[in-house]
């Protein structure tokens, strides 16, 4: 589907085109990759373009989570959200989550894995590692979901069965949607059983970090923070009704946009770094420079051993540009979120000339934005890291305007910081220390998903990697 749109973009030659829904429906979509419409939408004009009557139906699993609440309600979560997130004490969380889950999870599974030579699915060991740091920060528990032993989990498993029936709901009459739902069939018996599955364990969740509160038992992650600010009376979300509903919808939010968007960035990352050899010898080439010895290691003639393997410090990451770099350029070609969609409060004109009217739908394809020549150059779907950097070797912020993996305007993801650093964590420790090749003849497609993930999963062997570990002697 993400590619079928982008090719009428390219055969149009234009950024926008209607399209009629399906039959007996009176659905009309305006599908549009421009990047000033996509602006106007979800910054300039914000309030015209509301996420639509129908799209808490269609999202039910999110509750009134924050994505999917509206107006005063929205503001209210989106103020406790951004103060818990852009906290120091949850960032000095989220990046000592990251290594320690890499280090003694990550590595110790691809070192596994590579000394037995078999062939791994990727896609699964991503989607377990961003399980395993999500459900920590979030719940505080330790899961231990990737281990040798690929043990199973009831949490990740039944949030395995949503998003294939949310695109279903997405692409339907919403007369037939209900009806399937009604009668549960098909994919929509799957996401009633998963809804009530996932409700319960968040749900049990709740209740045990609640006794552990009470009983004085110390813990840190946006559940506990929630449960203290939920008691207290002068909190911004104190006067929320329902609470114990409100909790555990929000912390749903948190722990699916987590783990579904971390797995969709780093899947379509190793495999493009992986086809792309320069790219990956010039993050190779910056990991190995700030894993060398220090200037004041040198002066002393200290010996200095860089034993397999090697993890790197979130911090020390922070100053990597071209991995930064490398990182935008794979969101840019594959964002997590190819589609959004939006409804249309009253008529209005795009910057582009398109008209809109109430009762239509507008698409916006994320995933198009990426592929336009018109956008981004002749080389588009080129993996070019270098766009993203000035000739003086700084990060470029400009093409902000037309690079949307983390939204724009009001509903900006105020995670993006912490993706970027869960991100890093695991990229650099795997490339560092091992090298990953794609089994050869493996097709790599994407899939129906409300999430950009790959179809026949990523079949590859894992080798460790010795030429960029090195025994320095001062």
């Amino acid at each position: 589907m993400y590619e079928k749109c982008a090719e009428v973009f390219l055969s149009l030659g234009k950024g926008s085109f209607y399209i009629d829904g399906p039959m007996f429906s009176k659905l009309r979509y305006l599908v549009t990759c421009h990047p000033q419409n996509i602006e106007y939408i979800l910054k300039t004009n914000y309030n015209n373009f509301p996420k639509g009557d129908d799209f808490r139906d269609v999202f039910e699993i999110l509750g009134d989570g924050i994505f999917n609440v509206h107006s005063d309600r929205w503001r209210i979560q989106r103020k406790m959200a951004h103060a818990e997130l852009a906290s120091r004490e949850f960032k000095t969380l989220v990046s000592n989550t990251s290594r320690k889950v890499v280090e003694e999870q990550l590595v110790s599974f691809l070192a596994h894995v590579a000394e037995q030579g078999s062939i791994t699915d990727l896609q699964d060991v991503c989607s377990r590692i961003a399980h395993d740091i999500n459900v920590i920060l979030v719940f505080g528990r330790n899961e231990n979901y990737l281990s040798i032993e690929l043990p199973s989990n009831e949490l990740a498993e039944a949030l395995d069965d949503v998003p294939l029936a949310l695109v279903y709901r997405n692409m339907m009459p919403t007369v037939l949607r209900k009806l399937l739902h009604r009668f549960e069939i098909g994919e929509e018996r799957k996401l009633k059983k998963a809804q009530k599955k996932i409700h319960k364990i968040v749900e049990d969740y709740i209740c045990q970090k609640r006794k552990d509160l009470v009983a004085g038992v110390k813990s840190y992650d946006l559940l506990s923070t929630y449960i203290k600010d939920l008691d207290d009376e002068t909190s911004i979300v104190s006067s929320l009704p329902e609470k114990d509903i409100f909790l555990r919808d929000e912390m749903i939010n948190f722990w699916i946009a987590g783990r579904d968007t971390i797995t969709s960035g780093l899947i379509w990352f190793f495999w493009i770094v992986s086809t792309t050899p320069a790219v990956e010898t010039k993050i190779l080439d910056e990991l190995n420079f700030l894993s060398s010895p220090s200037k004041k290691e040198t002066e002393t003639g200290s010996s200095t051993t860089r034993k397999w393997p090697w993890i790197f410090g979130s911090e020390d990451l922070k100053g990597l540009v071209y991995l930064h770099a490398a990182l935008c350029e794979s969101l840019r070609l594959y964002p997590p979120l190819p589609f959004n969609k939006k409804s249309v409060a009253k008529k209005d004109q795009l910057p582009d000339g398109s008209t809109v009217e109430p009762g239509m739908e507008i698409m916006l394809s994320f995933y198009s934005v990426g592929r336009m020549p018109w956008i981004w150059g002749e080389d588009c779907l080129e993996f070019k890291p270098e766009r993203w950097i000035t000739e003086n070797g700084k990060l470029i912020t400009e093409p902000i305007s037309k690079f949307f993996p983390f939204n724009i305007g009001p509903r900006t993801c105020i995670g993006k910081d912490i993706s970027f650093t869960m991100m890093k964590s695991v990229v650099a420790a795997v490339l560092f220390n091992f090298h990953v090749e794609v089994v050869r003849g493996h097709v790599v497609c994407s899939k129906p998903y409300i999430n950009l993930h790959m179809k026949n999963r990523l079949k590859v062997n894992i080798k460790k990697r010795t030429i960029y570990i090195t025994t320095y002697v001062v």
